[in-house]
């Protein structure tokens, strides 16, 4: 599997928050590599029936979408969840090649690697989380990095399972 550093380019706080999200991005996808398309749709854990590898990805990138877009921009949310099915993100993820949800998550990063570096890290969200606070991006940023963080340990589990791959 590919190595990944997590060293920032430079040590303010910008630069370390940055770095690891993008280590944490950058893990979930190499967690990814080699994983054929048939085993990235396999649900192996019995309790979890949504946990495989593509709604994994999926959800990353969606949540990031809903973080970035509908808290911090304020825009309309237009995710792929409802109501009725909060979860629908992963459920949905089965019907895509994983490639292609990678290749989106990428995309997806790199735009809102730009947001970010186009906005100060106390700049407050436009739109407000649960217990109606309106959050900085700086709490985003951290937010985002433990939310990949903790699916990259699905993602192990997972990719140990699948094929007995461990390691980054």
């Amino acid at each position: 599997m590919t190595r990944i550093d997590d060293t920032p380019p430079a040590w303010d706080e910008r630069s370390q928050l940055t770095t690891f999200l993008d280590y944490a991005r950058d893990t979930a996808r190499a967690k990814c590599e080699g994983v054929s398309a048939e085993n990235a749709r396999k649900a192996l854990l019995p309790g979890s029936p949504l946990m495989t590898m593509s709604g994994v990805i999926n959800h990353l990138r969606w949540v990031e979408y809903h973080w970035f877009q509908v808290v911090f921009l304020g825009e309309e949310d237009r995710g792929p969840w409802t109501d009725e099915d909060p979860d629908r993100e992963m459920r949905i993820a089965v019907e895509f090649p994983l490639a292609q949800l990678l290749e989106e998550y990428a995309e997806q990063s790199a735009r809102y690697r730009e947001l970010v570096a186009g906005n100060d890290l106390d700049k407050r969200a436009e739109g407000t989380i649960r217990n109606g606070l309106h959050v900085d991006l700086r709490w985003i940023l951290l937010h985002l990095t433990e939310e990949t963080a903790r699916h990259n340990g699905h993602l192990d589990i997972l990719r140990e399972l699948l094929d007995g791959t461990t390691g980054i």
